[in-house]
């Protein structure tokens, strides 16, 4: 059976670790290319063996920073790809960006070799705001790479982060216009968390209080000009992110590289797979079930209610909690309210 899988392939190496980060990946000035996409063909040759040569819907080069790879490279995956899978027609092909990494040149490579989508990291609209992140570019560099992309027609989606030490509502509503101004049609909007054993969580922060962090995301919400399609992300219609939706939907991916993770599904049981393609072990029912409500439920479609799901709900919570949670179509989804609240409510929701 030719199950369609997506794929997530992990690109571990940065310019530098920013201030907040807490991800896999390593500050490398010259890393190993060849070394790097010999593993990765490897781990994808593995998984056609296993799978065979399945359907690719999407492709998303993560990081890290994707950027920083050399062309010749990423074409090297691509053609492994090719080799050993079917990617659709209309295969979606997302490339992680740092601005200050890609030029118009090398771009023009990657979307020779496939790249429809591109993501980049902008964070910040004030140069100092990217200073105290520890980015390494500035605003004329990331609106030099939009600009760039947009008149190469790709499908553009930018990620910004609020919640600073001195953020206040009125600051992320200044925020919110001035994206709108870039008439970006997918945008990313996350809010500063402090992770131990980073810069940040090493500095004592004062940050917003939870009222104001709540306040913040109604207000992203009121002014951002993009509908919120899931907890952080905004787009217009055929904008959203497939690679993304197909995850918080339960779908079927597989991950690539030593920061990876997918879920995998063969000899009709999940399998979770993480860290290379040699971890993997199965899922039982009741684990995916409940895997499937917390992504899902970050969506605003929500999660579809099929057997496996009904089986691991509180339904005499839910009916006693109808300001937090709805039933429409099939689909339970939060409401507004529930949203602000959403990994306390599922805490009650699961049984």
């Amino acid at each position: 059976m030719n199950y369609p899988h997506n794929l997530y392939i992990h690109v571990p190496f940065c310019m530098s670790k920013c201030n907040y980060c807490a991800f896999y990946s390593h500050a490398c000035n010259n890393p190993d290319w060849k070394k790097y996409a010999d593993d990765i063909c490897s781990e994808l040759k593995f998984w056609s063996a296993r799978l065979g040569k399945i359907n690719i819907p999407t492709i998303f080069f993560g990081g890290g920073t994707p950027s920083l790879m050399p062309v010749d490279t990423f074409e090297q995956i691509i053609k492994c790809i090719k080799d050993n899978f079917y990617l659709m027609p209309d295969c979606e092909i997302t490339l992680e960006s740092n601005p200050g990494t890609i030029d118009k040149n090398k771009l023009i490579g990657f979307v020779s070799n496939g790249v429809n989508r591109l993501s980049v990291g902008i964070q910040s609209l004030k140069d100092e705001e990217l200073v105290f992140l520890g980015r390494r570019h500035n605003v004329r560099q990331s609106l030099d790479l939009l600009t760039v992309a947009t008149e190469m027609n790709l499908r553009v989606s930018g990620d910004f982060i609020y919640g600073f030490p001195n953020h206040n509502v009125e600051s992320v509503i200044d925020l919110c216009k001035q994206i709108n101004e870039l008439g970006l049609k997918h945008v990313s909007m996350y809010e500063l968390t402090i992770e131990e054993n980073t810069p940040f969580g090493r500095m004592n922060l004062k940050m917003p209080d939870n009222d104001t962090m709540a306040n913040m995301y109604i207000a992203i919400g009121e002014n951002l000009k993009l509908p919120r399609y899931e907890v952080s992300n905004y787009a217009i219609e055929n904008e959203q992110c497939r690679h993304n939706i197909n995850i918080w939907d339960g779908g079927a991916y597989i991950g690539i590289g030593r920061g990876g993770a997918g879920r995998v599904w063969f000899n009709n049981t999940w399998y979770e797979q993480k860290g290379g393609h040699e971890l993997f072990e199965k899922m039982s029912n009741e684990t995916r079930a409940t895997e499937k409500i917390l992504t899902g439920l970050r969506t605003m479609r929500g999660v579809k209610l099929a057997d496996d799901i009904k089986n691991m709900l509180n339904f005499d919570w839910i009916k006693s909690h109808k300001d937090l949670v709805e039933i429409d179509n099939e689909y339970l989804h939060t409401t507004p309210k529930g949203l602000l609240i959403l990994d306390d409510l599922t805490l009650d929701l699961i049984k």
